[in-house]
C-alpha cells in the first residue's frame, strides 16, 4: 500500500513530464482503434447486397497489426527518455536504501498506469476516429454516411490486449535495464555530453559510398547511351542521355580534384568541402535521373522498364544523399552566419541562441537526418494516397460500365480459323435461372482494318481495331448517349479518356486517312469521341478504336467477339461469383488460342473497392504513425536538455535578462529544431510529388480531376500541419516554464 501511494504520488508529480508520452500514446491508440474498428464482427454498415466486407476485414486487420509493430519502437524510445530523465532520482532512491528491483518496479508501475490511462482515452477518441474511417469506407462504396456513436467490444479487447502486452514487454525490458545501470552512472547521467558529429564517421562513410554510386551512375549512363543513342532523336533526348553521363562524371572529377589537393588544407573540415560540392551535384544528378521517365514516355524510347527502374533508384539515392549532406552541413551554415554577420550575432541574446543551437546540432545530426528522411517518406505516402485511390476509383468506373462484360483477346491466336464465333448463350440461360432481369443485351464483333494486320504481334505496335457504326450506336444507347452518323467513305474515332493530348495529336497527324481491305476512308472531323464505353473495347496497347460504316465492316476480318449486358437491378455478389465460376469452366484458361474473359460489375466493384480502401487506410495509418514517431523524437530531444536549460536560463535571469526575452529564445530554438527537418522534408516531398503528379497528369485528368486532387492534397497538408502544431505546442508548454518569473537561485 505504501508503494502504491508512492507510485500515485510520483505519477501525479511527474504528470508534466509524461505529457508527451500521454499525447503520443493517446494518438497511437486512437489510430489503432479507429482503423481496426471496421474489422469488428459487430461492424455492420449498410452497403447493400452487392458488397461483402469479409474480403476487406481480414486483410485490413493483418495490415493494421503489422504497421502497429512500429509502435513498439515508439514505446521503447519514450520509455528510454523517461529512464534517462529520472536516473538521478533512481540513484538517490537506491542510496537511501530502496532495492533496485523495487525502484524499477515502481517506475514500471508508473509507466504502465499512464499507459493504460492513455489507452482508455485513446479508445474514447478512437470512437470518434472510427467515424472518419467509416465515412471514408462508405464514400469508397458510394453510400451515404450517418453519424453513430458505437463501441465495438472485440476491437476494444484487441486494443487493450495489444497495448497491455506492449507495455508489459517494454516494462520488463526497462526493469532489467534500470537494474543494470551502475549508481554512479545514474548520478552523472546529466553531465554526459553526446558525441560530436565531427568525430562520427557515418557521414564521411556515406560520402565514400556515394562516390562509388556515382561511378555506377556514370557507367550506366554511358551504357544506356551506347545501346539506345540515335542521332535522329530530338534535342531533349540527347540532353537526357548526356546529363546522365556528364553530371555524375563531373561530380567524380570534383572529388578527384579535392582528393589531390586536400593535403594543402589541414583544417578538420576539409571533408565538408567535398560534401558541399557533392550536395549541389546530387541535386543536378537527381534532375537528370528524373528526366529519363518523362522523356522516354514522350518520345517512345525503347529503353524498357529495367532502365526506368534503375534511374528511379538513382533518383532515390541522390535525394537521400542530398538530405543527409544538407542536414550535416546545417551546423556549418549556422557557424558561418554567426561568424560573418556580427550585427545578427550580437543583437540581444542571439549569441546565446547560436551557442544553444550549434551545440545541439553537433550532437544530434544523425537523428535529425533520419527524422528528415522519415518525414519525407511519410509526407510522400500521405500525398500519394489521394492520387492512387482516385486513380483506382476512376479506373474502376471505366472498367465496370456494364453489369456483365464478356470479351475476347485474339493476340495469342495464330490461325484465322480459331477466331471466336460464339454468342455465349449459356449466360442467358443462367441469368434466367437466377431470376435476373436483363435490361439490354448486345453481342458484336471487333474488326481489323486490314487482314494482314492479324499477324502483327510486336509489343506497342498492335493495330487499332474497328467497330461497325450500328454496333457503336447501340453501345452509345446502352450508356445513355445519342447515336452518331457517318458517310459511307468516312470513319470516326473513339478514344479512351486516358489517352494524352500529345498521343491524340500525333495519331491524327498520321491517320487522316486509313487503308482498309475495301479501300481508303477519310476521317470525319465531327466524328472524334471519347465516350466511356469500357476498356475491353480496345486492342492491347492501343487507346483508340475506328468507327467504320457497316458496309465496310461486313468485308473485314472479325477478330474479337464481345457481349455486354445491362440488368434491371444490381446482380447480388454471390450470384456474380457463381456466374464467373461457371464461365471459367466453359472457357478454361489456355496458354495459346483465344482468351475469353467475363467481368461482372458487382465482383469488380466489391474486390477493387475493398483493396482500394485497404490501400488507402494502411498507407494513411502507416504514414501518420511514422509522423507521430518523428515528432515525438523531435520533442523528446528537446526535453532531454531541460535540466541544462534550467541552469543556463537561470544564469541569464540572474544577470537581469527579462522573461519575455528568454521565452523568445526558447521559441526560436523550437522553431529551428522542428522547422529544419520539417522544412527540408516539405520541400523535397513537394518536389517529388509534383514530379510524380506531372508524370501521370493524363491519369489525373482522366480518373480524378485536378480540382479534386488539389482539394484532397490540401486536406492531407492540413493533417500534417495539425500534427506538427500539436507536438510543437506540447513541447513549448513543457519548455516555457523553465524561463521562470523570477531570477532563479543558482547553486
Amino acid at each position: 500500500m505504501l508503494y502504491l501511494k508512492l507510485v500515485l504520488r510520483n505519477t501525479k508529480r511527474s504528470a508534466r513530464d509524461y505529457l508527451i508520452y500521454f499525447v503520443t500514446m493517446t494518438l497511437c491508440v486512437t489510430l489503432f482503434y479507429g482503423f481496426l474498428s471496421v474489422t469488428s464482427r459487430y461492424y455492420k454498415p449498410d452497403l447493400g447486397v452487392e458488397y461483402d466486407l469479409d474480403l476487406m476485414s481480414d486483410g485490413m486487420k493483418m495490415a493494421v497489426c503489422l504497421v502497429s509493430l512500429l509502435l513498439l519502437f515508439l514505446i521503447w524510445y519514450v520509455n528510454g527518455y523517461m529512464i534517462k530523465s529520472r536516473q538521478k532520482e533512481f540513484a538517490l532512491q537506491t542510496i537511501m536504501g530502496m532495492e533496485r528491483r523495487t525502484t524499477a518496479g515502481m517506475f514500471f508501475a508508473e509507466t504502465f498506469l499512464m499507459g493504460i490511462f492513455s489507452v482508455l482515452c485513446g479508445i474514447l477518441l478512437g470512437m470518434l476516429g472510427s467515424q472518419f474511417i467509416t465515412a471514408m469506407l462508405l464514400r469508397s462504396y458510394g453510400r451515404p454516411y450517418r453519424f453513430s456513436w458505437t463501441l465495438f467490444p472485440d476491437t476494444v479487447a484487441l486494443t487493450l490486449v495489444f497495448f497491455a502486452a506492449a507495455y508489459l514487454i517494454m516494462g520488463i525490458w526497462n526493469m532489467r535495464a534500470i537494474q543494470k545501470i551502475p549508481v554512479i552512472e545514474m548520478l552523472n547521467a546529466g553531465r554526459k555530453n553526446e558525441e560530436d558529429f565531427r568525430k562520427s564517421g557515418w557521414m564521411p562513410g556515406l560520402t565514400v559510398l556515394y562516390g562509388g554510386l556515382l561511378c555506377w551512375m556514370t557507367t550506366e549512363g554511358i551504357s544506356k547511351a551506347y545501346y539506345y543513342w540515335d542521332p535522329r532523336y530530338a534535342l531533349p533526348v540527347h540532353l537526357m542521355f548526356l546529363s546522365n553521363i556528364l553530371i555524375p562524371a563531373a561530380a567524380l572529377l570534383y572529388g578527384a580534384v579535392w582528393l589531390l589537393t586536400r593535403r594543402r588544407h589541414r583544417n578538420a573540415g576539409r571533408i565538408r568541402v567535398l560534401m558541399a560540392g557533392w550536395l549541389c551535384f546530387s541535386l543536378a544528378a537527381a534532375c537528370a535521373a528524373a528526366s529519363t521517365a518523362p522523356v522516354s514516355m514522350e518520345y517512345y524510347l525503347p529503353t524498357g522498364a529495367g532502365t526506368l527502374n534503375l534511374h528511379m533508384l538513382f533518383l532515390l539515392i541522390d535525394i537521400i544523399y542530398f538530405i543527409c549532406s544538407l542536414i550535416y552541413l546545417a551546423n556549418d551554415g549556422l557557424c558561418l552566419l554567426k561568424e560573418h554577420f556580427p550585427r545578427i550575432r550580437y543583437r540581444e541574446e542571439n549569441l546565446f541562441f547560436f551557442g544553444q543551437m550549434i551545440s545541439k546540432l553537433r550532437t544530434t545530426t544523425k537523428t535529425v537526418t533520419l527524422i528528415c528522411i522519415t518525414l519525407t517518406l511519410s509526407a510522400c505516402l500521405l500525398l500519394s494516397v489521394p492520387f492512387l485511390a482516385g486513380w483506382a476509383d476512376g479506373y474502376l468506373e471505366q472498367r465496370a460500365v456494364y453489369d456483365i462484360q464478356i470479351s475476347t483477346d485474339y493476340t495469342d491466336t495464330y490461325e484465322e480459323s480459331e477466331l471466336p464465333d460464339d454468342d455465349y448463350g449459356f449466360v442467358t440461360d443462367h441469368l434466367m435461372e437466377q431470376g435476373i432481369t436483363v435490361k439490354d443485351d448486345y453481342t458484336f464483333y471487333m474488326y481489323l482494318p486490314e487482314r494482314e494486320e492479324f499477324h502483327q504481334r510486336v509489343k506497342y505496335e498492335f493495330p487499332a481495331v474497328a467497330i461497325s457504326l450500328s454496333d457503336y450506336n447501340h453501345l452509345l444507347t446502352m450508356r445513355g448517349y445519342e447515336p452518331v452518323a457517318l458517310d459511307e467513305d468516312e470513319f470516326g474515332l473513339q478514344w479512351q479518356s486516358i489517352a494524352t493530348e500529345e498521343s491524340r495529336k500525333e495519331f491524327l497527324s498520321e491517320n487522316r486517312q486509313t487503308d482498309t481491305d475495301v479501300g481508303t476512308l477519310t476521317l470525319s472531323e465531327d466524328s472524334i469521341y471519347d465516350f466511356e464505353l469500357g476498356e475491353t473495347l480496345y486492342n492491347n496497347y492501343t487507346d483508340v478504336v475506328y468507327i467504320f460504316p457497316d458496309s465496310v465492316c461486313e468485308k473485314l476480318l472479325a477478330v474479337d467477339r464481345n457481349r455486354y449486358i445491362v440488368t434491371e437491378e444490381t446482380v447480388p455478389l454471390e450470384k456474380a461469383v457463381e456466374l464467373e465460376r461457371i464461365f471459367g469452366e466453359v472457357y478454361p484458361e489456355t496458354d495459346t488460342g483465344v482468351h475469353y474473359t467475363i467481368r461482372t460489375s458487382t465482383q469488380q466493384i466489391n474486390s477493387t473497392t475493398a483493396m482500394i480502401f485497404i490501400l488507402r487506410a494502411v498507407m494513411t495509418y502507416g504514414a501518420v504513425v511514422l509522423l507521430v514517431i518523428c515528432f515525438t523524437i523531435l520533442a523528446l530531444q528537446q526535453l532531454c536538455d531541460l535540466p541544462k536549460w534550467q541552469y543556463r536560463f537561470g544564469v541569464l535571469r540572474k544577470m537581469g535578462v527579462e522573461k519575455s526575452h528568454l521565452d523568445r529564445i526558447i521559441l526560436l530554438q523550437l522553431i529551428v529544431w522542428f522547422g529544419l527537418p520539417v522544412l527540408v522534408s516539405a520541400v523535397v516531398s513537394a518536389a517529388v510529388m509534383g514530379y510524380f503528379f506531372q508524370m501521370y497528369s493524363a491519369q489525373i485528368n482522366a480518373y480524378i480531376g485536378a480540382g479534386e486532387l488539389s482539394a484532397q492534397v490540401s486536406a492531407v497538408t492540413a493533417v500534417l500541419a495539425g500534427l506538427l502544431l500539436c507536438y510543437f505546442a506540447s513541447t513549448w508548454r513543457m519548455c516555457s516554464g523553465i524561463s521562470g518569473g523570477k531570477p532563479q537561485k543558482i547553486l
